[in-house]
């Protein structure tokens, strides 16, 4: 789903070259609507300027996301402020990260956490990526130009990092730091290691020797529609999320305990 896109809209339906790319994490930036529109469907504020960067706020305004492609390196920041137990985290994605990718961290954003405690290299050994234990924990594509990695350069000092690589250098990367919320960083590692193929238009493939590539004729309607079946399900999420904390009923305090569980003592 690309920038190149004329089908969200108008112009006449007419089938328009495309082409299946595979390995996903070789496939290029993509369409920054694919994260943007959703964010929007999921309630979350569009602070952004005309022109400017784009800049997402979350409905409690304790996460921010932002692409800004004319910083250095440029690309995605998000961050995220301390909150409870949760201490602040921040996380970066360069411009070449694909867009379903970087999905796979927004989305997981805007959804309630599982009951399960994540698991980040499930998803990638499933997938039929590689793990390696040394100095640092490593997942491996099975092309080997892709890995997900927890880096510690000693005690106390950590971050994870992702990338890709081409014959022509590094293509991108991701890198978060080691208090970003693991259920975030799950997310990310099943958009990374899903074997489907992501779609691009004529003039937006890669180019390197290392990717494959199928054409296919697809009709502007058939990307609106695809497009808007994941607006519309973000925006139902979230209807049903609010309808859910207005209606249920807040928990009172037990008679004869303060509102911290505290008994109150006796005069």
């Amino acid at each position: 789903m690309t920038k190149n896109w004329t089908g969200w809209g108008a112009g006449a339906d007419q089938p328009q070259q495309h082409y299946l790319v595979e390995p996903r994490h070789l496939g290029g930036g993509g369409d920054l609507r694919f994260v943007a529109e959703y964010m929007r469907a999921s309630g979350w504020k569009d602070i952004s300027r005309t022109g400017g960067p784009i800049v997402f706020d979350s409905p409690d305004r304790t996460v921010r996301v932002g692409f800004d492609p004319t910083t250095m390196p440029g690309g995605w920041t998000i961050s995220g402020q301390a909150v409870g137990q949760q201490p602040a985290w921040h996380a970066t994605f360069t411009t070449a990260v694909p867009i379903e990718i970087v999905a796979g961290f927004t989305d997981a954003l805007t959804k309630p956490r599982s009951a399960h405690a994540p698991n980040v290299w499930a998803p990638l050994e499933e997938n039929g990526w590689e793990t390696e234990r040394g100095q640092h924990f490593t997942a491996v594509s099975p092309d080997r130009n892709a890995w997900l990695q927890y880096h510690q350069n000693e005690p106390g000092q950590a971050h994870w990092w992702a990338g890709a690589r081409t014959e022509h250098g590094r293509s991108w990367d991701a890198v978060f730091t080691p208090t970003t919320p693991m259920h975030l960083i799950q997310g990310f590692s099943v958009a990374l290691s899903d074997p489907t193929p992501l779609l691009r238009p004529r003039g937006s493939v890669p180019g390197t020797k290392w990717i494959r590539t199928t054409s296919v004729s697809v009709l502007p309607s058939q990307l609106g529609n695809w497009q808007q079946a994941r607006i519309t399900a973000a925006r139902a999420a979230t209807w049903a999320r609010n309808s859910w904390n207005a209606t249920r009923p807040r928990r009172q305090a037990p008679t004869g305990y303060t509102a911290t569980g505290a008994s109150k003592s006796r005069r």
